[in-house]
């Protein structure tokens, strides 16, 4: 059986793609992280979604054959690995293929498909019982609405922000667009609650729309809880009563504190936080 992490490319062991893949030239390529749990892929139906939704934009053929291709693959990754029942993350890869030089697709090209196995992380300070401490970050996210809510390859601006600390106890950073409006976490989604109504932030210029959040959307309005998807910059966030992270690992992170201007700020972990948090450790996250 094979130890952790484990690899298929194209359905086969491996570990490395070729030079010339346009995921690795061009970022040309997509990607999904996803919990698996209790042998099972988290949330595998909306990934697939998301990766055929992402695929159309990017122009990378990916009908049933393929999404059929990549469920064969889950299955027999699972089947490779010792206790194929313990928890762990799946990160899929899709790029348009190998080609010669340039940015044209050549019509022969063949889409290359990654499955990767890993260990899932500890996380021994319990930040989902017990919050995190979070960093405003300087580095802004620019415009692109063409690739706007997508997971596609192309990650610089999220390393560039991740970058801005080194800090252990900081967990994760509030990165904003170049009008100064909050977008997301550098690997997360992010949340607010304020008079018991729930605020994200609108991702049609920039971000990643994730799975976790489209979830959360679902199970704010299966408990009642209103939402809003919004324009704000960072002063809505001193005036909330909650604020959170989400993403398919992590599930929600509480965040209680920033300790910079001007966001110098402390948050209680709340009682929408704690049922949204509820709903989704009931289906594995």
């Amino acid at each position: 059986m094979a130890i952790l992490p484990f690899s298929l490319i194209n359905g086969l062991p491996a570990d490395t793609v070729t030079i010339q893949d346009r995921g690795f030239s061009y970022g040309h390529g997509l990607f999904e992280t996803v919990t698996v749990h209790q042998g099972s892929a988290v949330h595998w139906s909306e990934h697939m979604e998301r990766l055929r939704a992402g695929a159309a934009r990017l122009a990378i053929p990916c009908d049933q054959q393929l999404l059929d291709q990549l469920t064969a693959d889950l299955t027999k990754l699972l089947n490779s690995v010792d206790h194929p029942n313990d928890k762990m993350i799946l990160k899929l890869t899709l790029t348009r293929g190998s080609g010669g030089r340039g940015y044209a697709v050549t019509e022969n090209m063949t889409v290359t498909r990654v499955l990767t196995l890993s260990p899932f992380p500890e996380y021994p300070d319990r930040p989902s019982e017990n919050g995190i401490k979070i960093h405003l970050c300087e580095t802004r996210l620019g415009h692109n609405p063409a690739l706007a809510g997508i997971k596609h390859l192309n990650r610089l601006e999220q390393v560039l922000a991740r970058s801005e600390w080194q800090d252990s106890d900081i967990r994760e950073g509030i990165v904003c667009d170049h009008t100064g409006n909050i977008i997301e976490g550098t690997m997360s989604n992010v949340f607010w609650v304020k008079n018991g109504k729930l605020y994200t932030p609108d991702l049609t210029q920039c971000g990643v729309a994730g799975v976790v959040r489209q979830r959360i959307l679902q199970l704010a309005t299966a408990e009642g809880i209103i939402y809003q998807e919004v324009c704000a910059n960072i002063t809505e966030l001193k005036q909330c009563d909650e604020l959170f992270f989400s993403n398919s690992v992590i599930g929600i992170w509480p965040a209680v504190k920033c300790l910079q201007s001007p966001l110098k700020t402390n948050w209680s972990i709340g009682p929408i936080t704690q049922k949204l948090q509820q709903a989704l450790a009931a289906e594995g996250i």
